[in-house]
């Protein structure tokens, strides 16, 4: 585990609960430049700190694969001398800081031959599992992302901290190319965008509006999207989602107040260990994407969100930030603010 802040302690937490529930997966090691953190994290869940990737490489050479959540600025690098040392690595999003950086890491994975997975997080999420087969052709999304304001991620914007997620899942379910983005952001409490509205269309013809807040008063994770004669909402804190169909376009659903709409709960798969705030039958999402990871690193398989998914995301989200900067010319933003 590299890197022991609040993301690299989660994983540090979740790989020593897979090993208690038998998985085949050992926490060796945490890293992290500062040791007292790193310490304090080893000691939490049972294995050793060091200071260093150096460290750790020159005394650990069994290791076959690391989580890497570090500041974005030090994905590369970090990626780069582990990878080296021969391990595969999930990478937390967002990937790299530049299309540039994601490329080479590309290059290097396909030199070393190593397994690289990007931490998407939602593509785990069992709502977003169970919404994927009732998708037919969706034409409008409304996305919103909140959260209370920490001091955390702030080394990246909002788009990249947050609304990354629900472009991931956003593409991933449409499968077409963005054709336009308008977007506009502000700095509230950080000196990066802390509140933004995106609106993408898409050669298909569909349209997605996001906003991601994190500077709010509440916690908010929610999806809703329209395809012919249906409507679907996705709850991904309570993993749970919703199809209101036209007529019978899908069996066993419930009359709504409009008889003509039946309203179905889709079925969502029940997992071993819930997460903080779901009901006992929800799997945690890093759960599932940390087991899914160390399955592709025993199988030698492909990840379920590989770098070329991370670098799809990525190139939006920064023509998303670079839309923002110019709308924020148009309108002279700073001069606003003073």
């Amino acid at each position: 585990m590299v890197g022991a802040g609040a993301f690299g302690r989660n994983h540090a937490r979740v790989y020593r609960q897979l090993a208690t529930e038998g998985v085949p997966v050992e926490l060796v090691a945490v890293v992290d430049s500062d040791t007292a953190r790193a310490d304090a994290v080893a000691r939490e869940f049972g294995c050793r700190a060091f200071g260093s990737i150096e460290q750790l490489t020159t005394t650990h050479r069994e290791i076959q694969a690391a989580s890497v959540a570090v500041p974005t600025v030090h994905h590369l690098e970090a990626a780069r001398q582990l990878m080296e040392a021969g391990m595969d690595l999930l990478i937390e999003k967002p990937v790299a800081t530049s299309l540039g950086e994601v490329d080479e890491l590309i290059s290097l994975s396909r030199k070393l031959g190593r397994i690289v997975q990007v931490g998407h997080l939602e593509r785990f999420n069992a709502a977003v599992q169970a919404v994927r087969p009732v998708i037919t052709q969706p034409m409008f999304f409304e996305v919103h992302r909140m959260s209370v304001f920490t001091a955390r991620s702030l080394d990246v914007d909002v788009v990249l901290d947050l609304m990354i997620h629900d472009l991931d899942i956003v593409l991933s379910f449409v499968n077409s190319k963005v054709r336009e983005i308008r977007a506009v952001g502000l700095p509230i409490l950080s000196g990066k965008v802390d509140i933004a509205n995106v609106r993408l269309e898409f050669e298909s013809g569909c349209v997605a509006n996001f906003t991601a807040n994190r500077v709010s008063t509440e916690r908010v994770r929610k999806m809703r999207f329209f395809q012919p004669r249906q409507y679907i909402s996705l709850d991904y804190s309570r993993q749970d989602a919703l199809v209101f169909s036209v007529g019978d376009e899908m069996a066993g659903g419930v009359p709504s107040v409009n008889p003509q709409i039946q309203v179905t709960k889709l079925e969502i798969p029940a997992g071993l260990q819930a997460a903080p705030r779901l009901p006992p039958t929800r799997e945690e999402p890093l759960q599932a994407e940390l087991k899914s990871f160390v399955e592709c690193v025993r199988q030698r398989s492909q990840p379920e969100v590989g770098l070329e998914d991370g670098r799809r995301a990525l190139r939006v989200a920064l023509e998303i930030l670079a839309a923002i900067q110019e709308h924020g010319r148009k309108v002279d933003i700073e001069r606003l603010g003073r």
